[in-house]
């Protein structure tokens, strides 16, 4: 026990309070200490559910002590998202507004996780409406990046990751409907998973109505980490059933073998035309060359490629957030979201019904053109984006930065629309900011993902916790 019980990981702790080696109080105690120090200056923990977690880490020991059976996240601290259902807090989804829209019980991946034996240390912090890839509101205010002071955490989970980064849990709740998993893991160096669309139950039993169809398409609940095997733990743990989610899909976690065959995106006709900053070059490059040592085979053929995928999120998404959440945003949104969505609605004006219609019908084209791509090549490495870590505001800087800044995110918008996993996995630190790519699998076959970032983790090593840089 050299170092100190913050820096282990969830697979640590779970496995030292099983064997009885540490006990569930003395890894939140742990954690609580790491969060006093560090969350003053993050503001990524915006609730602070220390008294709870210490009753729930007591009864995790007393459990412990009358050899009960012991879910995989016994005893771990984590944390859960501001914008999905605990039981007896506030779903403010960064909205002053909803400041008090207590739920009554818990979502799915609460519950799941609860179930699982974790330790909910606190609430993390997410943009008005969690519709944003910087994380500030009115209601909590700003989260800062433990790497820098100006640089963004990313979003919307930008709580969840930088928390995990500073060493809080090691283990975070998060969700991506645009890439709210895998930009904050990449901003902030860990390993961060966006599962497949049907593999992660979800529900807001406070939601006033149901979500609009591309939303119920495209949003997933996914975990981040510091390193990929609690990825994994926090995977298992929160993809067990839960009858309320109906497009919930019993799909085994673990597939058959298929050929480690891998595409490697770097064009820019792949990429809505956006030319990889050479930082994200070399760390592309650099994880295929650790691919091949780790066996895998790099395959010279280009996917379906991201563009049309990417212009299809705008084409099915606004037309729908037009008419469920603009005005909602207009009367209870803050002056950041406001402004960043009237850049997004700028670049995307209204379209008639029919072009909608159109836009979910040719879906089913581009799911099946990957679907069949992925039977010859099951992975795919590319970008989370074709720029590194963004200064903090970058979203809400003028209309021609908004077109910019998703033509360099392609691959965070197309995947969504595809209803594929995808994996962020850290590379590396450059000019004192992480580094990192994504890994693309087919659909339920989040094991590939995990497995192909483990190879990369192997070489690269895991960059975090660390202790704030600024």
């Amino acid at each position: 026990m050299s170092d100190p019980i913050w820096r282990w990981s969830a697979t640590r702790i779970a496995a030292g309070i099983r064997a009885r080696d540490i006990s569930a109080r003395e890894a939140l105690a742990a954690c609580i200490e790491r969060m006093q120090a560090v969350n003053p200056k993050l503001n990524a923990v915006t609730v602070d559910l220390s008294e709870a977690a210490r009753t729930a880490a007591e009864e995790a020991d007393r459990a412990v002590a009358r050899g009960d059976a012991l879910g995989s996240l016994h005893g771990v601290p984590v944390t859960i998202k501001e914008n999905v259902d605990q039981a007896g807090c506030a779903t403010t989804n960064g909205v002053v507004g909803f400041r008090n829209v207590i739920a009554k019980s818990d979502a799915p991946i609460v519950a799941n996780w609860k179930r699982a034996g974790a330790i909910i240390l606190g609430r993390t912090n997410t943009p008005a409406f969690s519709f944003r890839l910087d994380t500030v509101n009115d209601l909590r205010g700003r989260t800062y990046s433990p790497w820098s002071k100006t640089h963004t955490p990313g979003g919307s989970s930008g709580g969840a990751s930088s928390s995990v980064a500073a060493g809080i849990t090691p283990l975070a709740h998060g969700n991506d409907i645009a890439g709210s998993v895998r930009f904050p893991a990449y901003a902030c160096g860990l390993a961060g998973l966006r599962p497949s669309f049907g593999r992660v139950p979800a529900f807001n039993p406070t939601q006033a109505a149901e979500r609009s169809m591309s939303s119920q398409l495209m949003s997933v609940q996914g975990p981040l980490a510091r390193c990929v095997a609690d990825v994994r733990l926090g995977l298992q743990a929160m993809a067990a059933r839960d009858a309320r989610d109906p497009w919930w899909v019993p799909a085994p976690l673990e597939g058959a073998p298929l050929p480690k065959r891998v595409a490697v995106v770097t064009a820019a006709d792949d990429l809505g035309g956006a030319k990889l900053h050479p930082h994200v070059a070399a760390a592309i490059e650099r994880a295929a060359r650790w691919l091949v040592d780790a066996g895998y085979e790099i395959v010279n053929e280009p996917t379906p490629g991201f563009t049309r995928a990417k212009e299809l999120w705008f084409e099915m998404q606004m037309p729908e957030f037009r008419e469920y959440m603009l005005p909602l945003i207009e009367k209870e949104g803050d002056e950041g979201i406001r402004t960043a969505v009237r850049f997004k609605l700028e670049n995307v004006p209204p379209s008639p019904p029919l072009a909608y219609m159109k836009a979910l019908a040719e879906r089913s084209r581009l799911v099946r053109e990957w679907t069949q791509f992925m039977e010859r090549v099951p992975l795919v490495l590319a970008p989370i984006s074709s720029e590194p870590v963004y200064a903090q505001g970058f979203d809400i800087e003028s209309a021609a930065r908004t077109a910019a800044l998703w033509r360099e995110c392609a691959t965070m918008m197309a995947v969504p629309v595809l209803g594929l996993p995808a994996m962020a996995v850290p590379t590396g630190v450059e000019d004192g900011l992480p580094m990192g790519v994504q890994i693309i699998a087919p659909r339920f076959r989040e094991d590939l993902c995990l497995a192909c970032a483990e190879a990369v983790e192997a070489r690269a090593g895991t960059i975090t916790p660390i202790d704030l840089l600024w």
